[in-house]
C-alpha cells in the first residue's frame, strides 16, 4: 500500500490549523492506505514530520497530493522542493506528486452549496475573493472559477477579487459589482479552511457595506475529502495533467521571463531545524516521479 501525503500552506491561525488536521483524519476514515499530513510552513506538523511518520511506517514510496485549490508558487515549487529534501533526508524513498484540487465539479457544487446558505438567489451578484498570487496563471484559475459559477449557478453574475498580492482587492471588486448594478452583494470566499486571509476577507467586505454577506469557506467534509483521494489514485496512475501552458515556470510569459526554470527551495519550518542542510531543488514545475 502507497500512502498519501496531504501538503497544506500552512497558517497562523489556530482554528484552521485544527481545521486542516482534522480533515487529514478524515481522509484517513475513507481510504485503506497510511494517511500522513503536514504543513510547509507556519503551522505544525511540518511536511518533514509527516513524511517520517509514514517512512517509520515501512513506507518507501509516497503519493503527495496539496492540498491547494489553485496551482501558484506553493504548488508548483514548494511542495516539489519540499519532496526532494525528504528524498534526501531519507535515501530509498520515492514519491509521485498529484495536482492541486482546482476548479473540479465537487469544489463548484460546494461554492453553490455555501452561496445557497449564505442566501444568494437569482438577484444576487456574487464576489469570488481568492488568495491572491504573483502568478499569472493561479490568478487565471480564480477568474475561470467565477465564470463557471455564473455559468452554473441562479445568480445575477460572479465577479472575482483577490485578498492579496493581484489586484483588483475586495474593496476594488465589490465597487466594480456595484458599478454593474448590483442590488444584493454575496461575497464568496475562495478558501478551503478558515485562517488569517478569510478572515480579512470578511472584515473587507463588511467594511465596505455592512449589508454585504459574506459565504463561509469550503470546509472540511466527505465531498472534499474524496477529491483528495481521486487525485492521490491520479497520481499512482500517472495521471498528472497540470495546467503548463501559461506556467510561468516553463514559459517566458511578458514581465515574467526571469523565472523560468528558477530554481527552487523549500519554506523555512519553524519546526523543521534541518532545513539549511539540504541544497535547492530543481526548477519550479517540474512535476515528476522520483
Amino acid at each position: 500500500m502507497i500512502p498519501l501525503l496531504i501538503a497544506g500552506h500552512g497558517t497562523t491561525d489556530p482554528e484552521g490549523a485544527t481545521q486542516f488536521r482534522q480533515f487529514v483524519k478524515r481522509v484517513a476514515g475513507r481510504v485503506e492506505v497510511p494517511v500522513a499530513g503536514g504543513f510547509i510552513e507556519l503551522s505544525p506538523p511540518p511536511l518533514a514530520e509527516a513524511v517520517t511518520e509514514l517512512v517509520h511506517g515501512g513506507a518507501r514510496r509516497l503519493a503527495a497530493v496539496p492540498l491547494m485549490l489553485v496551482a501558484a508558487g506553493h504548488a508548483k515549487g514548494d511542495i516539489p522542493a519540499a519532496l526532494a529534501r525528504e528524498r534526501a533526508r531519507h535515501p530509498g524513498l520515492s514519491t509521485v506528486y498529484g495536482r492541486p484540487l482546482g476548479p473540479h465539479p465537487t469544489v463548484l457544487a460546494l461554492l453553490r452549496q455555501r452561496l445557497a446558505e449564505a442566501g444568494a438567489g437569482p438577484d444576487s451578484t456574487v464576489l469570488l475573493v481568492g488568495r491572491g498570487s504573483t502568478d499569472p496563471d493561479a490568478n487565471a484559475e480564480v477568474a475561470k472559477v467565477a465564470r463557471l459559477l455564473a455559468e452554473t449557478t441562479d445568480v445575477a453574475g460572479v465577479e472575482y477579487a483577490f485578498v492579496s498580492l493581484a489586484p483588483p482587492d475586495t474593496a476594488a471588486g465589490l465597487e466594480r459589482c456595484r458599478r454593474l448594478g448590483a442590488r444584493d452583494l454575496v461575497v464568496l470566499p475562495y478558501f478551503l479552511f478558515t485562517g488569517v486571509l478569510p478572515r480579512r476577507v470578511a472584515e473587507q467586505a463588511r467594511r465596505f457595506d455592512a449589508a454585504v454577506r459574506v459565504a463561509e469557506v469550503l470546509g472540511d467534509g466527505d465531498s472534499l475529502a474524496d477529491l483528495v483521494i481521486e487525485r492521490y489514485h491520479e497520481a499512482l496512475a500517472g495521471d498528472i495533467r497540470m495546467n503548463c501552458d501559461t506556467c510561468v515556470y516553463r514559459v517566458a510569459l511578458p514581465g515574467h521571463g526571469h523565472r523560468v526554470g528558477a530554481a527552487q527551495t523549500p519554506h523555512e519550518h519553524p519546526d523543521d531545524h534541518d532545513h539549511g542542510h539540504f541544497p535547492p531543488s530543481g526548477p519550479a514545475g517540474v512535476h515528476r516521479s522520483a
